[in-house]
């Protein structure tokens, strides 16, 4: 979601021989059609990735206590939390949905949660293959009952926020390898293993364990096409290995970041509360990376970090599949 994935990286990544997904996440669907405009005129095949909706609504006490707590922080980059209210959106889901429908993409995937079955069949009449996040076996087994296509494996070690339909705790740590294993065994749809894939390693490891593809976010971040921040940028070049953390500290919803100032201080006495602890951290967020503060920012990335280099992305993508 946000600004790392660029229509560039999307179109870069087909230049690798893979397929890049566009991040519908806290754009509009205005935003969104113009990109998906970008990257269709370039002919490549890509998809759009939306967030479902699936609330966690915040208690209002724990919202004024934490809002309260993070005031100090906010301070030092001249931001004034006090008047932003309790907002509890779905981040224009039914508006995203009709441009789908309206303009078909190739692909479609969806996090946090999973669409009504009557949106997949939509989707699947408008010859748009659908595919969902999952992070559990549970959860795979559900999305074949709302009659996906294809099913997004995703691991703890992924970087960014977690696609769990249990948002109310912290996704379960292990290999990835064991997670895909797991979801194969209750179901025949194709799987696409995500989370900490950064090695030509990891690619096979994946694909040996059941997968048909891999997906990968962190490992991309500093590339050329990407769209994250200076800040976040230096923060993952500079970072010293095994920094990252599960937290919801910064949006009220699992999600894992390298540690900084923020995540030690609020990991432990964060509320759950998505989206409202996303609209309440945006802008003091915002202002640390316009100010270079990487102690204040969301610094969202994956375990597999260190491997994140500069460069092509076309060739960081080749270079995850020289020895399949």
């Amino acid at each position: 979601a946000g600004g790392p994935t660029t229509p560039r990286l999307v179109i870069a990544a087909a230049a690798a021989g893979g397929a890049g997904l566009l991040a519908g996440g806290y754009k509009s669907a205005e935003a969104l059609a113009a990109q998906i405009g970008e990257v269709r005129a370039a002919g490549v095949p890509f998809g759009v990735n939306l967030f479902a909706p699936n609330p966690v609504p915040v208690d209002r006490v724990e919202y004024e206590r934490y809002r309260a707590a993070i005031q100090s922080e906010a301070d030092r980059l001249g931001v004034d939390l006090s008047g932003i209210p309790i907002t509890e959106d779905d981040d224009g889901w039914r508006d995203k949905v009709d441009l789908l429908l309206a303009d078909p993409v190739p692909l479609a995937t969806f996090t946090f949660g999973i669409p009504d079955r009557a949106v997949v069949r939509a989707l699947r009449a408008a010859q748009t293959v659908v595919g969902q996040t999952v992070t559990t076996a549970a959860e795979a087994e559900a999305a074949v009952a709302a009659g996906v296509d294809l099913l997004v494996v995703q691991g703890a070690a992924a970087g960014a926020h977690s696609g769990t339909l249990s948002p109310d705790r912290l996704p379960e740590e292990k290999p990835l390898t064991d997670l895909v294993r797991e979801v194969a065994a209750v179901t025949s749809l194709p799987i696409v293993a995500a989370g900490g894939i950064a090695q030509s390693g990891d690619v096979a490891d994946v694909l040996r364990a059941g997968a048909v593809a891999a997906m990968v976010g962190t490992v991309l971040l500093r590339s050329d096409e990407s769209g994250a921040s200076a800040t976040h940028r230096a923060a993952l070049e500079h970072a010293a290995p095994g920094r990252t953390v599960l937290t919801r500290a910064f949006s009220g919803r699992p999600a894992r970041g390298l540690r900084n100032t923020f995540t030690d201080r609020f990991t432990a006495t964060a509320p759950s509360g998505y989206p409202a602890l996303h609209h309440l951290t945006t802008p003091f967020r915002k202002a640390a990376a316009a100010a270079g503060d990487p102690e204040r920012l969301h610094l969202w990335a994956g375990t597999g970090y260190p491997h994140a280099k500069a460069g092509p992305a076309a060739d960081i993508l080749r270079n995850l599949t020289a020895h399949l």
